[in-house]
Protein backbone atom coordinates (compact mmCIF):
# COMPACT_ATOMS: atom_id res chain seq x y z
CA UNK A 1 0.00 0.00 0.00
CA UNK A 2 3.55 1.87 -0.20
CA UNK A 3 4.15 2.55 -3.80
CA UNK A 4 1.72 4.47 -6.31
CA UNK A 5 1.55 3.09 -9.67
CA UNK A 6 -0.54 5.75 -11.64
CA UNK A 7 -3.37 3.90 -13.66
CA UNK A 8 -6.13 4.92 -16.14
CA UNK A 9 -9.44 5.14 -14.47
CA UNK A 10 -10.51 1.51 -15.34
CA UNK A 11 -12.08 -1.16 -13.23
CA UNK A 12 -10.01 -4.27 -13.06
CA UNK A 13 -10.52 -7.51 -14.95
CA UNK A 14 -13.01 -10.95 -14.91
CA UNK A 15 -11.49 -13.54 -12.99
CA UNK A 16 -11.72 -17.11 -14.84
CA UNK A 17 -14.13 -19.55 -13.94
CA UNK A 18 -13.16 -22.90 -12.98
CA UNK A 19 -14.91 -25.88 -11.92
CA UNK A 20 -14.85 -27.92 -8.94
CA UNK A 21 -15.26 -31.72 -8.02
CA UNK A 22 -15.92 -33.05 -5.21
CA UNK A 23 -16.74 -37.19 -4.63
CA UNK A 24 -17.62 -39.05 -2.04
CA UNK A 25 -17.22 -42.00 -3.83
CA UNK A 26 -13.95 -43.50 -5.26
CA UNK A 27 -16.38 -44.35 -7.91
CA UNK A 28 -18.33 -41.83 -9.46
CA UNK A 29 -22.04 -42.55 -10.92
CA UNK A 30 -23.41 -39.22 -11.50
CA UNK A 31 -21.99 -35.52 -12.48
CA UNK A 32 -24.06 -32.50 -12.42
CA UNK A 33 -24.75 -31.33 -16.11
CA UNK A 34 -21.97 -28.36 -16.91
CA UNK A 35 -23.44 -28.38 -20.57
CA UNK A 36 -26.36 -26.38 -18.77
CA UNK A 37 -24.80 -24.22 -17.00
CA UNK A 38 -23.02 -20.85 -17.87
CA UNK A 39 -19.79 -19.38 -16.37
CA UNK A 40 -21.56 -16.18 -15.56
CA UNK A 41 -25.15 -15.34 -14.81
CA UNK A 42 -27.36 -11.71 -13.62
CA UNK A 43 -29.36 -11.63 -10.72
CA UNK A 44 -32.42 -11.95 -13.61
CA UNK A 45 -31.60 -15.09 -14.84
CA UNK A 46 -32.23 -18.59 -13.27
CA UNK A 47 -29.74 -21.46 -12.76
CA UNK A 48 -31.07 -25.18 -14.84
CA UNK A 49 -29.68 -28.02 -13.02
CA UNK A 50 -29.67 -31.78 -13.82
CA UNK A 51 -27.46 -34.46 -12.88
CA UNK A 52 -26.26 -36.94 -15.37
CA UNK A 53 -26.55 -40.39 -14.71
CA UNK A 54 -24.02 -42.90 -16.37
CA UNK A 55 -24.24 -45.99 -14.55
CA UNK A 56 -28.46 -46.32 -14.84
CA UNK A 57 -28.54 -46.53 -11.20
CA UNK A 58 -32.10 -45.35 -9.29
CA UNK A 59 -32.07 -42.13 -8.56
CA UNK A 60 -34.12 -41.89 -5.30
CA UNK A 61 -33.81 -37.49 -4.93
CA UNK A 62 -31.44 -35.07 -5.05
CA UNK A 63 -30.57 -32.05 -2.62
CA UNK A 64 -29.87 -28.69 -4.18
CA UNK A 65 -27.42 -26.40 -1.98
CA UNK A 66 -26.00 -23.22 -3.20
CA UNK A 67 -23.09 -21.56 -0.86
CA UNK A 68 -23.90 -24.22 1.62
CA UNK A 69 -27.25 -22.96 1.62
CA UNK A 70 -30.40 -25.69 1.25
CA UNK A 71 -32.39 -24.15 -1.88
CA UNK A 72 -34.51 -27.38 -3.29
CA UNK A 73 -34.84 -31.15 -3.90
CA UNK A 74 -36.38 -33.47 -6.67
CA UNK A 75 -37.99 -36.41 -6.26
CA UNK A 76 -36.04 -39.06 -8.94
CA UNK A 77 -33.70 -37.26 -11.02
CA UNK A 78 -35.54 -34.46 -12.39
CA UNK A 79 -34.26 -30.99 -13.47
CA UNK A 80 -34.34 -28.28 -10.98
CA UNK A 81 -33.86 -24.40 -11.78
CA UNK A 82 -33.01 -21.68 -9.19
CA UNK A 83 -33.80 -18.45 -9.27
CA UNK A 84 -31.02 -15.91 -8.37
CA UNK A 85 -32.85 -12.92 -7.68
CA UNK A 86 -31.98 -12.97 -3.97
CA UNK A 87 -28.12 -13.94 -4.05
CA UNK A 88 -24.76 -11.97 -3.43
CA UNK A 89 -22.73 -11.52 -6.02
CA UNK A 90 -19.90 -13.49 -6.40
CA UNK A 91 -19.38 -17.05 -6.65
CA UNK A 92 -22.28 -19.51 -6.48
CA UNK A 93 -20.79 -22.85 -5.03
CA UNK A 94 -23.79 -25.41 -6.30
CA UNK A 95 -23.38 -29.00 -4.36
CA UNK A 96 -25.72 -31.67 -5.36
CA UNK A 97 -26.23 -34.51 -2.54
CA UNK A 98 -27.80 -37.63 -4.43
CA UNK A 99 -29.00 -40.21 -3.41
CA UNK A 100 -29.88 -43.61 -4.62
CA UNK A 101 -30.21 -47.19 -3.91
CA UNK A 102 -29.09 -46.61 -0.53
CA UNK A 103 -26.22 -44.67 -0.95
CA UNK A 104 -24.89 -41.26 -1.85
CA UNK A 105 -23.10 -39.24 -3.91
CA UNK A 106 -21.72 -35.56 -4.05
CA UNK A 107 -20.45 -33.47 -7.14
CA UNK A 108 -20.24 -30.02 -7.02
CA UNK A 109 -19.62 -27.16 -9.45
CA UNK A 110 -20.01 -23.55 -9.27
CA UNK A 111 -20.69 -20.06 -11.65
CA UNK A 112 -20.25 -16.64 -11.03
CA UNK A 113 -22.91 -13.73 -9.93
CA UNK A 114 -21.90 -10.60 -11.96
CA UNK A 115 -24.18 -7.27 -11.49
CA UNK A 116 -26.31 -6.08 -14.33
CA UNK A 117 -26.15 -2.65 -13.05
CA UNK A 118 -24.35 0.12 -15.21
CA UNK A 119 -22.62 2.11 -12.49
CA UNK A 120 -24.32 6.01 -13.10
CA UNK A 121 -21.12 8.18 -13.64
CA UNK A 122 -21.61 11.29 -11.30
CA UNK A 123 -20.38 14.71 -11.35
CA UNK A 124 -19.40 16.95 -7.80
CA UNK A 125 -19.26 20.36 -6.98
CA UNK A 126 -15.82 21.56 -4.71
CA UNK A 127 -17.47 23.63 -2.20
CA UNK A 128 -14.18 24.52 -0.16
CA UNK A 129 -10.59 23.57 0.03
CA UNK A 130 -8.83 23.77 3.82
CA UNK A 131 -5.45 22.32 4.13
CA UNK A 132 -3.97 18.72 4.70
CA UNK A 133 -1.19 17.43 7.23
CA UNK A 134 1.40 16.58 4.26
CA UNK A 135 3.08 14.20 7.16
CA UNK A 136 -0.50 12.46 7.27
CA UNK A 137 -0.36 8.90 5.14
CA UNK A 138 -4.11 8.42 5.62
CA UNK A 139 -5.77 5.43 6.20
CA UNK A 140 -9.24 6.01 7.68
CA UNK A 141 -11.36 9.53 7.83
CA UNK A 142 -14.98 10.18 9.55
CA UNK A 143 -16.68 12.84 11.25
CA UNK A 144 -17.91 12.31 14.83
CA UNK A 145 -20.17 14.87 16.72
CA UNK A 146 -19.11 17.64 14.00
CA UNK A 147 -15.12 17.09 14.22
CA UNK A 148 -12.76 15.07 11.78
CA UNK A 149 -10.94 12.05 13.19
CA UNK A 150 -8.62 10.51 11.29
CA UNK A 151 -5.83 7.57 11.31
CA UNK A 152 -2.27 7.97 9.98
CA UNK A 153 -0.61 5.22 8.57
CA UNK A 154 3.17 3.93 7.86
CA UNK A 155 5.60 1.74 10.48
CA UNK A 156 6.59 4.18 12.73
CA UNK A 157 4.21 7.57 12.37
CA UNK A 158 0.74 5.69 12.55
CA UNK A 159 -1.34 8.03 14.86
CA UNK A 160 -5.39 8.66 15.38
CA UNK A 161 -5.72 12.36 14.69
CA UNK A 162 -8.26 14.60 16.22
CA UNK A 163 -8.53 17.86 13.82
CA UNK A 164 -9.66 21.17 12.67
CA UNK A 165 -10.79 20.56 9.36
CA UNK A 166 -11.12 24.36 8.39
CA UNK A 167 -7.41 25.35 9.33
CA UNK A 168 -5.74 21.54 9.08
CA UNK A 169 -4.66 22.20 12.84
CA UNK A 170 -4.05 19.04 14.60
CA UNK A 171 -6.24 19.11 18.17
CA UNK A 172 -5.21 15.50 19.47
CA UNK A 173 -3.13 12.99 18.03
CA UNK A 174 -2.70 9.45 19.88
CA UNK A 175 0.70 7.61 18.52
CA UNK A 176 0.45 3.78 17.83
CA UNK A 177 3.58 1.79 18.65
CA UNK A 178 6.36 1.70 15.68
CA UNK A 179 5.30 -1.98 14.68
CA UNK A 180 1.84 -1.27 14.09
CA UNK A 181 0.51 0.31 10.43
CA UNK A 182 -2.66 2.30 11.52
CA UNK A 183 -5.50 1.53 9.03
CA UNK A 184 -8.94 2.44 8.95
CA UNK A 185 -11.41 4.16 11.61
CA UNK A 186 -14.67 4.14 12.64
CA UNK A 187 -17.02 5.49 15.34
CA UNK A 188 -19.99 3.12 16.71
CA UNK A 189 -22.01 3.26 20.14
CA UNK A 190 -19.69 6.05 21.87
CA UNK A 191 -16.01 3.94 20.59
CA UNK A 192 -13.49 3.90 18.06
CA UNK A 193 -12.22 1.00 16.37
CA UNK A 194 -9.26 1.09 14.59
CA UNK A 195 -7.53 -1.89 12.23
CA UNK A 196 -3.97 -2.62 11.78
CA UNK A 197 -2.77 -3.16 8.00
CA UNK A 198 -0.90 -6.34 8.38
CA UNK A 199 -1.06 -7.01 12.16
CA UNK A 200 -3.85 -8.94 12.78
CA UNK A 201 -4.65 -6.26 15.64
CA UNK A 202 -7.29 -3.89 15.61
CA UNK A 203 -8.53 -1.54 19.09
CA UNK A 204 -10.88 -0.17 20.59
CA UNK A 205 -11.23 2.81 22.52
CA UNK A 206 -13.52 5.20 24.25
CA UNK A 207 -14.27 8.08 22.04
CA UNK A 208 -14.42 10.76 24.71
CA UNK A 209 -11.11 10.17 26.12
CA UNK A 210 -8.95 7.91 23.63
CA UNK A 211 -8.86 5.40 26.36
CA UNK A 212 -7.55 1.90 24.55
CA UNK A 213 -10.45 -0.37 26.21
CA UNK A 214 -9.42 -3.45 24.08
CA UNK A 215 -7.74 -4.64 21.26
CA UNK A 216 -8.83 -8.07 18.92
CA UNK A 217 -7.77 -10.15 16.28
CA UNK A 218 -9.04 -10.24 13.29
CA UNK A 219 -8.44 -13.34 10.94
CA UNK A 220 -8.25 -11.51 7.25
CA UNK A 221 -5.28 -11.22 5.49
CA UNK A 222 -4.93 -7.39 6.03
CA UNK A 223 -7.08 -4.83 7.25
CA UNK A 224 -7.26 -1.72 5.53
CA UNK A 225 -10.69 0.74 5.29
CA UNK A 226 -13.93 0.46 7.68
CA UNK A 227 -17.42 2.20 8.12
CA UNK A 228 -20.53 1.00 9.57
CA UNK A 229 -24.24 1.30 9.44
CA UNK A 230 -25.18 1.91 13.14
CA UNK A 231 -25.83 -1.52 13.71
CA UNK A 232 -22.56 -3.19 11.84
CA UNK A 233 -19.11 -2.62 10.91
CA UNK A 234 -17.84 -3.20 7.77
CA UNK A 235 -14.24 -3.83 6.73
CA UNK A 236 -12.01 -4.85 3.78
CA UNK A 237 -8.88 -6.88 3.30
CA UNK A 238 -7.59 -6.09 0.09
CA UNK A 239 -9.12 -7.92 -2.26
CA UNK A 240 -12.59 -7.24 -3.51
CA UNK A 241 -14.66 -8.67 -0.21
CA UNK A 242 -16.25 -6.41 2.35
CA UNK A 243 -16.47 -7.79 5.91
CA UNK A 244 -19.54 -7.34 8.13
CA UNK A 245 -18.23 -7.58 11.98
CA UNK A 246 -20.68 -7.32 14.73
CA UNK A 247 -18.75 -4.30 17.09
CA UNK A 248 -19.75 -6.19 20.42
CA UNK A 249 -18.08 -9.35 19.55
CA UNK A 250 -15.56 -8.42 16.83
CA UNK A 251 -16.62 -11.26 15.11
CA UNK A 252 -17.43 -11.48 11.39
CA UNK A 253 -20.95 -12.72 10.30
CA UNK A 254 -21.10 -12.01 6.64
CA UNK A 255 -19.79 -10.17 3.46
CA UNK A 256 -20.33 -9.26 0.04
CA UNK A 257 -18.02 -9.17 -3.18
CA UNK A 258 -17.89 -5.78 -4.93
CA UNK A 259 -18.80 -5.93 -8.72
CA UNK A 260 -18.78 -3.22 -11.19
CA UNK A 261 -21.06 -5.20 -13.95
CA UNK A 262 -18.77 -8.36 -14.75
CA UNK A 263 -15.94 -6.85 -13.19
CA UNK A 264 -14.74 -8.00 -10.20
CA UNK A 265 -13.21 -5.13 -7.92
CA UNK A 266 -10.61 -5.86 -5.89
CA UNK A 267 -8.46 -3.14 -3.17
CA UNK A 268 -11.53 -1.91 -2.16
CA UNK A 269 -10.11 0.83 0.81
CA UNK A 270 -10.93 4.13 2.80
CA UNK A 271 -15.06 3.35 2.86
CA UNK A 272 -17.77 6.09 4.06
CA UNK A 273 -21.71 4.34 4.95
CA UNK A 274 -24.23 7.45 3.71
CA UNK A 275 -27.88 7.36 3.58
CA UNK A 276 -27.68 3.48 2.87
CA UNK A 277 -25.10 2.72 0.58
CA UNK A 278 -20.89 2.35 1.03
CA UNK A 279 -18.51 5.07 -0.95
CA UNK A 280 -15.55 3.86 -1.28
CA UNK A 281 -11.85 4.71 -2.73
CA UNK A 282 -10.16 1.67 -5.07
CA UNK A 283 -6.76 1.47 -4.12
CA UNK A 284 -4.34 3.42 -7.14
CA UNK A 285 -7.56 4.54 -8.94
CA UNK A 286 -8.42 8.40 -9.00
CA UNK A 287 -12.01 7.66 -8.71
CA UNK A 288 -14.96 6.72 -5.63
CA UNK A 289 -17.12 4.00 -6.46
CA UNK A 290 -21.09 3.68 -4.54
CA UNK A 291 -21.70 0.06 -3.40
CA UNK A 292 -25.04 -1.35 -2.46
CA UNK A 293 -24.09 -3.08 0.99
CA UNK A 294 -26.69 -6.07 -0.28
CA UNK A 295 -25.61 -7.27 -2.86
CA UNK A 296 -22.15 -5.64 -3.82
CA UNK A 297 -22.94 -4.06 -6.99
CA UNK A 298 -21.38 -0.80 -7.64
CA UNK A 299 -24.57 1.82 -8.69
CA UNK A 300 -22.52 4.85 -9.05
CA UNK A 301 -18.86 6.30 -9.64
CA UNK A 302 -17.04 9.42 -9.52
CA UNK A 303 -13.78 10.36 -11.48
CA UNK A 304 -11.73 12.41 -9.31
CA UNK A 305 -8.83 12.26 -11.07
CA UNK A 306 -9.00 16.41 -11.44
CA UNK A 307 -8.10 16.63 -8.00
CA UNK A 308 -4.67 15.54 -8.14
CA UNK A 309 -4.08 18.87 -10.52
CA UNK A 310 -5.16 21.29 -7.51
CA UNK A 311 -2.40 19.89 -4.84
CA UNK A 312 0.85 20.14 -4.59
CA UNK A 313 3.01 17.13 -5.65
CA UNK A 314 5.91 16.94 -2.61
CA UNK A 315 8.29 13.86 -2.99
CA UNK A 316 6.06 11.82 -0.50
CA UNK A 317 2.47 12.70 -2.25
CA UNK A 318 0.60 9.15 -2.59
CA UNK A 319 -2.54 8.40 -3.91
CA UNK A 320 -6.10 9.81 -3.36
CA UNK A 321 -7.33 7.58 -0.19
CA UNK A 322 -9.98 9.04 2.62
CA UNK A 323 -13.71 9.98 2.67
CA UNK A 324 -15.41 11.53 5.34
CA UNK A 325 -19.32 12.45 5.27
CA UNK A 326 -20.30 15.35 7.33
CA UNK A 327 -24.32 14.83 7.81
CA UNK A 328 -24.51 18.58 9.06
CA UNK A 329 -23.73 19.86 5.63
CA UNK A 330 -24.45 17.19 3.63
CA UNK A 331 -21.07 17.05 1.79
CA UNK A 332 -17.80 14.84 1.36
CA UNK A 333 -14.95 16.00 2.56
CA UNK A 334 -11.85 13.93 0.50
CA UNK A 335 -7.97 14.11 0.49
CA UNK A 336 -5.33 11.89 -0.37
CA UNK A 337 -1.99 10.12 1.44
CA UNK A 338 0.32 13.03 2.14
CA UNK A 339 -1.40 15.79 0.36
CA UNK A 340 -1.50 19.25 1.26
CA UNK A 341 -5.10 19.53 0.77
CA UNK A 342 -8.45 18.70 1.28
CA UNK A 343 -11.37 19.06 -0.57
CA UNK A 344 -15.37 19.47 0.70
CA UNK A 345 -17.38 18.65 -2.19
CA UNK A 346 -20.83 18.16 -3.29
CA UNK A 347 -22.24 14.75 -5.46
CA UNK A 348 -24.58 16.49 -7.99
CA UNK A 349 -27.45 14.20 -8.34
Amino acid sequence: MKNYNPLAFILLAILLIVSCKNKTNTESFFDINENELKAQYTSKESIKLEVLDSSNKKIDSIIYSINNIKVGSVKGNSKFSFALKDQKLGYQNIKANIYFEGSTEVDSSRVELISDIAPKVLTYTIVNTYPHDINSYTEGLEFYKDTLYESVGQYGKSRLLKTDYKTGKILKSLKLEDKYFGEGITFINDKIYQLTYKEHIGYIYDAKTWKLEKTFVFDKPEGWGMTNDGTNIYFNDSSEKIWKMDPKTQKTIDNINVYSESNKIKEVNEMEWVNGKIYSNIYLKKAIVIINPKTGAVEGMLDMSNLEKLITKLPDTDVLNGIAYNPKTKTFFVTGKNWDKMFEIKINQ
